[in-house]
């Protein structure tokens, strides 16, 4: 039987794995290049530390919220 901290960390890899997949899909890249891309430029890691708020948003809005800290980090998507 799961622990709840399994259960919780399973629930943040779930909601970033799909943050990946939706920002690959509304940018049109691979897993591949959205991974580098939002591990590069700070969207994965904006991601983790406000999982507690993001997850509570729309996806579209998340997927707005990493790629404006992708701008304010280089990022040209």
């Amino acid at each position: 039987m799961s622990t709840t901290a399994e259960n919780k960390t399973y629930k943040i890899l779930s909601y970033i794995v799909l943050c990946i997949k939706k920002f690959a899909e509304a940018f049109n890249l691979s897993l591949t290049d959205a991974y580098r891309y939002l591990g590069n430029y700070g969207g994965l890691q904006f991601i983790i530390d406000h999982y507690e708020i993001e997850h509570t948003l729309s996806i579209d809005e998340a997927i707005e919220d990493m790629q404006t800290i992708c701008r304010k980090n280089g990022g040209l998507i």
